[in-house]
Order: C-alpha cells, then sequence, then structure tokens
C-alpha cells in the first residue's frame, strides 16, 4: 500500500465543523486518494459515505456543500434515517436487497469539530494527544462559515503540506499579504505527529490595531499572535488573534496524478453582538481576500516543485525556520517503517502457518 493510501485510510481526518451541518440534509464533500468522502446531516446524526450509490454506482453529490436529501438522482435510492429507501422495492425478488448498504465511515468529535476515518489505527484523542484541547477551545469559539475554497494544487500533496509547515518563504512568496504582519520567529511545539507554531507580529501598529478589536468578539480563547496547527497528516489551522480561523486539507490525488486536492474554509469567531458583526463585516471580507491570495500565492510556487523532489529524508539543507519539516519526514518514515514491520509479521506468520501444514501433511 502507497503512503498516500495508507495516511488516507488509517488516520482521522478533521473534516468541518459542526455548524456546517447544523440542519438535516447539510453536506460538505471531499475528494481524496480513496474516492470521495461526504460527511452529512442524517435527521441530527453526522454520517460519512463515500458518495456511491451501491445500486449502480452512481455519485450522490457532485457540489462541494449545500444541502439536500442523500438520494442518488439515477433511479432515486436514499440514504435516510441510517437506511436506504428503494423506490419500487418489489421488483427486487430476485435477489437480497436487504443487503444493500451505502459504505460508510467512522465519524468522531473534539469539541465541535468532526473527524472522519476509514480503518483508523488508533482513536481520535490517542490520535490528537495534547492538541485536541487546543482543537476544543477553537471549536467552541467558532460562530460560522465565511468562505469555502477548494481547487486541485498541481503538486503532489506532501510538497503542498511541507509549503504551508515553514515560515521560511513568507519574505519572498508573500511579500505584500502575510509578510505585511512582520511574523516573529516564535516557537514550535511538536506534539507527537503533530506540531504549533506561536509566532509574534513584528508589525505593531497592526498588532494594536488587532488588538483593539478584541471588544467586539465574545471568545474565551485567544493567542495573541499568529498560530500555524497541523494536524497530521493532511491538515492545517491557522488564525491571526483568534478572531477567525482558516481550516485547510491538502489532501492526495489518485496514485499518479501528482495533485493535492485542497479545500478552505474560513471561519468566523463568536462576536459581541449583532451591532458588533457589523462593525466586522469589512475585516471579514478582507481577512477573506488576503486568505484566498495567500493561497493563490502558495498554489503558484508549489506548481514549481517536481513530485520527485520529495522522499522521507531529512532536508539536506535545513534552516531554522524549516525544522517543522524535517518533523513531518520522520513522522512519514514512522509510518511507513510499521506499515511494513507489520506486513513483515503477517507474512512471517503466514509462512509459519504454511510450513505447519505442510509437516503436518506429510506426517
Amino acid at each position: 500500500m502507497t503512503l498516500d493510501r495508507l495516511l488516507f485510510e488509517q488516520y482521522w481526518h478533521l473534516g468541518c465543523h459542526r455548524r456546517e451541518l447544523a440542519n438535516d440534509g447539510d453536506f460538505v464533500k471531499f475528494d481524496g486518494v480513496l474516492g470521495e468522502v461526504v460527511l452529512f446531516n442524517d435527521n441530527g446524526e453526522i454520517v460519512a459515505f463515500d458518495n456511491t450509490c451501491p445500486h449502480r454506482g452512481a455519485r450522490i453529490y457532485s457540489d462541494a456543500h449545500g444541502n439536500r436529501p442523500a438520494t442518488c438522482s439515477y433511479h432515486g435510492w436514499t440514504y435516510k434515517h441510517g437506511t436506504i429507501i428503494v423506490p419500487e422495492k418489489e421488483r427486487f425478488k430476485s435477489c437480497e436487497l436487504d443487503r444493500a448498504r451505502f459504505n460508510t465511515f467512522q465519524v468522531d468529535w473534539c469539541g465541535d469539530f468532526v473527524f472522519f476515518a476509514i480503518k483508523p489505527r488508533s482513536g481520535l484523542y490517542e490520535q490528537l494527544g495534547r492538541t485536541a484541547e487546543l482543537l476544543e477551545n477553537i471549536s467552541f469559539n467558532v460562530d460560522q462559515r465565511l468562505d469555502l475554497n477548494r481547487y486541485n494544487y498541481e503538486c503532489y500533496w506532501p510538497l503542498a503540506v511541507e509549503n504551508a509547515l515553514e515560515p521560511y518563504h513568507i519574505a519572498a512568496v508573500h511579500s505584500e499579504t502575510l509578510a505585511t504582519l512582520e511574523l516573529g520567529d516564535g516557537e514550535n511545539v511538536f506534539d507527537e505527529m503533530n506540531s504549533i507554531w506561536y509566532a509574534p507580529l513584528g508589525n505593531t501598529r497592526l498588532a494594536n490595531q488587532l488588538a483593539r478589536l478584541r471588544k467586539l468578539f465574545n471568545i474565551d480563547y485567544q493567542y495573541g499572535g499568529y498560530m500555524s496547527i497541523y494536524i497530521f497528516p493532511f491538515t492545517m489551522i491557522s488564525s491571526t488573534y483568534g478572531y477567525s480561523y482558516s481550516l485547510q486539507n491538502f489532501f492526495p490525488a489518485a496514485q499518479g496524478q501528482g495533485l493535492t486536492h485542497f479545500t478552505s474554509r474560513l471561519y468566523a469567531s463568536n462576536t459581541l453582538n449583532d451591532n458588533a458583526a457589523r462593525m466586522l463585516d469589512t475585516f471579514f471580507e478582507s481577512t477573506v481576500r488576503m486568505n484566498r491570495k495567500v493561497f493563490e500565492e502558495d498554489h503558484e510556487i508549489c506548481k514549481l516543485l517536481p513530485k520527485e523532489s520529495w522522499s522521507t529524508n531529512a532536508l539536506r539543507f535545513p534552516s531554522d525556520a524549516e525544522v517543522k519539516i524535517d518533523h513531518f519526514r520522520q513522522s512519514c518514515r514512522a509510518v511507513g517503517e510499521t506499515s511494513e514491520a507489520v506486513l513483515h509479521q503477517i507474512q512471517t506468520s503466514i509462512d509459519e502457518a504454511t510450513s505447519l501444514q505442510a509437516t503436518s501433511t506429510v506426517d
């Protein structure tokens, strides 16, 4: 199994916030190396499935998000209340129709963030470690989704992740956007395979302006600077002063494509009241534009990175601003080595069983 498939299949992935699936029929869809995954509000129960009708394999949803029943447009098969409703059910006398199922995946929560997994090697909180408490605090302060943005990065997914992990490129790539914050070196915190970068703003004028906005928000968690959280293997969350949070997924495309299925959501934090929300309209509109511009700049530079330029080996010429890249590569190596060890153990068991069977037959 390739590293891409292994990571997508065996780890939990942050899908979205509870607010995005608040109503019956709300859905969001993601593309990944194993196909499409849908998170869906089924009468208040959040479910995840592979966007494939079990009847003839048609896709249930084509849009990235929206609100409508999980009904296949081809023949009307519908997933509802955890079961399948089949039109003209009496026509299926020659088969065991009761065995028909949507291919669902596991779902779990960290605060108000919903995660999905196919065959996870551990529980969600075991995977998240100490980072779980931080995610809970963030999730409880989110009010609404301001923006949803998705397209394919024309590069291999680890290269997109590594670009998001390191601040060394900011001055060259984001000179008129992210670089205007004048971020300091800050502090890297490593939590198993996850990591967090806390960086103060060197632009004191902007920092003072942002600090004054605090009175317009009703939040009980805030980092007074720039914070970038990496959730192994495919997810980033970034924020400046905790007034909004940008959630990004970098899911691998099908093997051989060398693409990254990129999705970003921008969430606004809780405002003090409706009047404060109106006063912040221009601020949030500017934040949406800034986020989109930063990701466009990242995409343009990632296009220059051939797939062959990535490996799990440590960087040959690492700067002190790229320590999170070596941490990421070390994590990927550990996953691959663990997988190889498990496969070797399974093969050894099979060989031993085969040998015993052969000996028993001879005897």
